[in-house]
């Protein structure tokens, strides 16, 4: 799937069977919130932290998934097209940082 099917795919989900997107200051607040879900299984996962019974019932892919999804949702409703602007994003950060982890560096 590319990123335009996911944007498309996304929408038509959301009109079809979600009846409608949530508010972007919504979907911000459930961005945040997935993020932190995100965090709490790396952080058992690759950190210090010790899962607890019920930590890790959701797995990595599933909370990375979730954030993809909300993202989506933020680029539908305010008309971004995550395929152009991830190309801008590549564009712009090779041209920044051609040189900057030669040699070895990670400045």
């Amino acid at each position: 799937m590319t990123i335009h099917d996911a944007q498309r795919n996304v929408d038509r989900w959301i009109r079809e069977i979600g009846k409608g997107y949530f508010s972007e200051l919504t979907n911000m607040a459930l961005l945040t919130e997935e993020v932190g879900e995100l965090a709490r299984v790396i952080a058992r996962l690759y950190g210090d932290q010790v899962a607890k019974p019920g930590d890790l019932r959701h797995g990595l892919s599933e909370e990375l998934a979730d954030v993809l999804w909300v993202v989506i949702c933020l680029a539908n409703q305010t008309g971004v097209d995550l395929t152009a602007a991830l190309e801008e994003s590549f564009r712009k950060k090779t041209a920044r940082d051609a040189d900057r982890f030669s040699a070895g560096k990670l400045s």
